[in-house]
């Protein structure tokens, strides 16, 4: 056993106030709520206003995880910040939010596995934690796609997916209870599917001299390009598999584990993966329906909507799985 447990002490969450429903979208992106919700799932998404950034909806997640975990930020010794929309190319958004939250002088280390990047990020606070090297680490998936969505009928299949939105939770140590804590974790990434769902530009790889270019902004390469069949038909496999491998290293089955929590990128991939588990459907808890697809932040976003809800408390056994961008993607098993 481990000489020090970590553990999910406080989750907190946030999305923008402005909702937007598939019938707001209907003529902009010539689409309609019907063909939305029959693709994805998806009833709404909130979208940020102005000139809010992503660490702005990081700060309030993370105010709400300080207040339920009974901590203040002094207490924090460590940041773990996982996003693809970051404010600003460099610094990362750990060092941004520093500065918002006033928590200077401690590490902080941002991670870019997309929308794995929640479950990429609890292995890692997991791991400084088992060695005692910080005892309460905040951990954060916040996005802002909205900004950079191509919305018009041309972008349409992935402009209606995608949402604003962050969570947080902070992992601490304690002393190791059997059967508790965070328990695995399996992960993964094949580079070789990098284009089946990126961003071309801006970059370096594009150009011999500049990072962006008038023709890039013309053929519309600063917006997301996805290949939606290989996208759905990957998710469902590698979740599958990496989480019957997480719970068959723990000696556990789908019957232990009391709620799942899957990446919320489209609600047919979830059903696909609970029916492919033979997990029953009131096991697993979605969100996507009202956020669409906040990448970073969706795990931490529904753990605490199930929270609030009822659905998810202490000492439940909880079963994680994410795919995205990269591809990446993973699992994990933690006791609540």
């Amino acid at each position: 056993m481990a000489a020090t447990q970590a553990y999910i002490k406080g989750i907190g969450a946030y999305v923008p106030p402005r909702a937007l429903t598939n019938f707001d979208l209907e003529e902009q992106l010539d689409t309609s709520d019907e063909w939305i919700q029959q693709r994805t799932g998806i009833v709404k998404r909130h979208w940020v206003e102005g000139d809010t950034s992503t660490t702005d909806l990081a700060v309030e997640a993370v105010k709400e995880a300080l207040e339920d975990a009974e901590l203040k930020k002094e207490d924090i010794d460590c940041i773990i910040f996982a996003t693809l929309s970051p404010d600003h190319d460099f610094p990362g958004n750990g060092c941004w939010l520093q500065a918002k939250m006033d928590m200077g002088g401690i590490p902080a280390f941002d991670i870019r596995q997309q929308c794995t990047g929640f479950i990429y990020g609890l292995s890692m606070a997991d791991a400084f934690i088992r060695i005692g090297q910080y005892k309460n680490i905040l951990l954060i998936g916040a996005e802002i796609h909205s900004k950079g969505l191509d919305r018009t009928p041309e972008g349409r299949n992935v402009a209606v997916l995608f949402g604003d939105g962050a969570g947080a939770c902070v992992i601490s140590a304690r002393e190791p209870v059997e059967g508790g804590g965070i328990m695995a974790h399996d992960l993964f990434a094949d580079g070789n599917s990098a284009k089946e769902l990126w961003l071309p530009a801006p970059g370096t790889a594009l150009d011999p001299e500049h990072r962006i270019t008038k023709k890039m902004l013309d053929d519309k390469l600063q917006y997301p390009v996805m290949n939606g069949r290989q996208v759905f038909m990957n998710a469902v496999k590698k979740m599958s598999e990496s989480l019957t491998m997480t719970l068959k290293k723990q000696g556990k089955t789908i019957d232990d584990v009391d709620m799942f929590f899957f990446h919320q990128a489209n609600l047919r991939i979830n059903d696909k993966v609970g029916e492919i588990l033979g997990i029953p459907p009131e096991k697993v808890f979605n969100t996507i329906q009202d956020y669409g697809n906040t990448t970073a932040a969706t795990i931490p976003l529904g753990m605490r909507d199930a929270l609030k809800a009822g659905k998810l408390e202490r000492g439940m056994l909880v079963g994680m799985a994410a795919f995205g961008s990269g591809f990446t993607w993973g699992s994990s098993l933690l006791r609540f």
